[in-house]
């Protein structure tokens, strides 16, 4: 069945996942049912081809930011980067930031420190923030509130924790960011998250290649199967597929600041 156009508001279409069939890819989805694409930086470098896929692209944009697993080593160096290009029509966020406290390195006080000088940036350069946050719940909603970072905005990628969290994010007007693993046997508190907000506060994203929905978990994903997500998302709520893509489209057109115009609209040629 074809559905209205997909908005997938997390991407990293940089990754070297997709260097053989990148551009035939990308140049499908619309076929695929995909309207809008933002790819998200990591690092420098993913932030810089983030850029170049959405200068080469009219239907993608970009986030700029550093990774808190990349922040060991980072200097003011790259925040100019970041400030000089965030005013670019084809920037939407600064991304993707946060505390990631799954692994040791770096440090929970380095990825502090840059996680609050993105927040101080984002809001320096009027961009809402895409956060990061993996076994870092309480510190992560603490940093939000007392920087009063929901005065940019933003969305809460991949969204792990409790549904109570959520509510409190989204009473903040912040997004949840909602992908495959929402389809996993597993799931349940993210399934208990979908259930019981506000359809208004979900945005669909991928996360690509990574976490492709069931049945194609563990094989590269790709924004064309975000119908999969769109399709549970509907079941769990006792909606139709049209009403979930319609609104989470809606969603992600706010949250990126954006108007409206829920189509593909092309690709400019020569980047």
């Amino acid at each position: 069945m074809r559905y209205n156009l997909i908005f997938d508001t997390h991407s990293h279409y940089d990754d070297e996942a997709f260097d053989q069939d990148r551009d035939t890819l990308l140049r499908g989805l619309a076929e695929k049912g995909i309207g809008k694409v933002v790819s998200v930086g990591a690092d420098l470098a993913s932030s810089q081809a983030a850029l170049s896929l959405a200068k080469a692209y009219d239907f993608m944009y970009a986030a700029l930011g550093i990774h808190p697993s990349e922040t060991a080593g980072l200097t003011e160096r790259e925040m100019d980067w970041i400030r000089e290009n965030a005013g670019h029509d084809k920037v939407v966020a600064i991304g993707e930031i946060g505390l990631d406290h799954h692994w040791p390195d770096p440090s929970a006080g380095i990825q502090r420190k840059w996680f609050l000088r993105q927040i101080e940036l984002a809001k320096e350069v009027k961009l809402p923030i895409i956060i990061h946050s993996r076994d870092a719940a309480e510190e992560t909603m603490k940093i939000l509130t007392e920087t009063k970072a929901y005065d940019c905005g933003g969305v809460i990628h991949c969204f792990s924790y409790s549904p109570e969290m959520a509510k409190e994010y989204a009473a903040m007007g912040f997004y949840i960011g909602v992908g495959g693993v929402v389809t996993f046997k597993n799931a349940k508190k993210l399934v208990r998250t979908v259930e019981e907000i506000p359809l208004e506060s979900l945005v669909l994203e991928t996360d690509c290649p990574y976490l492709a929905p069931e049945p194609y978990r563990g094989k590269r994903n790709d924004s064309s199967l975000l119908v999969r997500v769109a399709e549970r998302i509907a079941e769990l709520r006792g909606i139709t597929v049209e009403e979930v893509i319609h609104t989470t489209t809606e969603n992600a057109e706010r949250l990126y600041h954006l108007k409206g115009g829920n189509e593909n609209a092309g690709i400019n040629e020569g980047f």
